[in-house]
């Protein structure tokens, strides 16, 4: 198909950035584009119909770690790196519910909690202590003197069985995925970015001083820069980027009637995550009983996963109860050596922001932030 004039001196004329990958940290990218320089052309290139990586298929969770998780982190990482994600983490959440509508994605400050299995309880003192110098760790990165705090009176109010403890963390919440992507989509629209839904950029060259893009659908894109945003994917284009895909399975059950459950969960280091969707059930996680098996960009479900999960779901969270499981999905994450995100400038011209390790909803706005102030230069 030819293009027209028309189409070539608009939607397809050159830009000064174009970024691959129309999830959340494209779109945050992009709305920080356009604020810091309204006349900067921004295009966003996706192959999917919709973003489709693990942004609008995660559990719609707004946390930022919890106390097992947080530890895990801080003996492999280190101190310094640990605070300064969370610290990017909770900035993260603070702003995106500053800036969009939070009755426009659903948001909800419900409380987070974490689960303590009385099969793996190292004993009430044992646990204070882990939760006292937790918080005074983390009151570097969010000002708070008590972010976690024992809620034990809670396990029977939300009707869990095999647990010990539940630690909560006040400052966590709750949101519809699908929503947060498409208010950003139209935020960013409204501010002049222009969007390429299915089309696939197969691989990109420098053509005197400008990059060229080129797609499985014969069309060709041309940039000042490129930004690579498609996280577990972005090893199609950058094949150098130290990235594993991770696939993130999910379920959800039928309506429960009396369902006491209200906030969002962890269980064994973040591993297993679950929250309410109304009367529903979303239960997600398990990828630790076969981290080979889900170390792809295959987007199905598994026998081992699904049951792993089905047994969780029975044995701790839906004890007695009837249920049928109506929805299963899976995401795909983008993990690493370790969980600090990477933004540079892999070569001239080119950028990424990639690797989020599961915590991209938290971490774009920021992420989105830091990369166009890199772009500026």
């Amino acid at each position: 198909m030819q293009i027209s004039i028309w189409e070539k001196e608009s939607f397809y004329a050159p830009k000064d950035v174009i970024i691959v990958g129309s999830g959340l940290v494209g779109l945050w990218s992009a709305y920080y584009l356009k604020k810091q320089n309204p006349r900067c052309s921004v295009a966003i290139v996706d192959r999917g119909v919709i973003p489709t990586g693990a942004s609008t298929r995660n559990a719609g969770f707004a946390c930022f770690g919890s106390v097992t998780e947080l530890q895990e982190d801080f003996t492999k990482m280190g101190e310094d790196k640990t605070l300064e994600l969370v610290s990017m983490r909770y900035q993260g959440l603070q702003r995106m519910r500053k800036i969009l509508d939070e009755k426009l994605i659903d948001f909800e400050l419900c409380g987070g909690y974490e689960l303590i299995a009385a099969d793996s309880d190292p004993g009430m003192e044992a646990l204070e202590e882990q939760i006292a110098t937790m918080n005074k760790k983390l009151k570097q990165a969010i000002k708070t003197s008590q972010t976690f705090k024992l809620s034990d009176k809670k396990i029977s109010e939300f009707g869990f069985q095999h647990v010990a403890h539940l630690l909560e963390n006040k400052l966590e919440g709750y949101l519809h995925s699908g929503k947060l992507c498409q208010a950003l989509l139209q935020l960013v629209q409204s501010m002049g970015v222009i969007v390429f839904n299915g089309v696939e950029i197969t691989h990109f060259e420098k053509i005197v001083d400008k990059m060229v893009l080129y797609t499985k659908q014969q069309l060709r894109f041309t940039a000042s820069k490129i930004l690579v945003c498609t996280n577990a994917f972005a090893k199609e284009l950058l094949p150098a980027l130290d990235i594993i895909p991770a696939r993130g399975q999910v379920l959800v059950t039928s309506t429960i009637h009396g369902l006491k459950l209200n906030g969002t969960f962890h269980y064994d280091e973040g591993y297993y995550y679950f929250r309410n969707i109304g009367n529903r059930v979303l239960l997600g996680g398990a990828r630790n009983k076969a981290f080979e098996e889900e170390r792809t960009t295959e987007m199905n479900t598994t026998d081992t996963i699904q049951k792993e999960l089905e047994h969780f779901l029975a044995h701790y969270i839906l004890p007695g109860k009837e249920y049928a499981i109506t929805d299963r999905w899976s995401g795909i994450m983008g993990m690493g050596s370790e969980k600090m995100p990477i933004m540079q400038e892999v070569s001239p011209q080119v950028y990424c922001a990639v690797r989020m390790s599961g915590m991209g909803v938290a971490l774009a706005p920021v992420i989105g932030e830091k990369v166009a102030e890199m772009l500026k230069d």
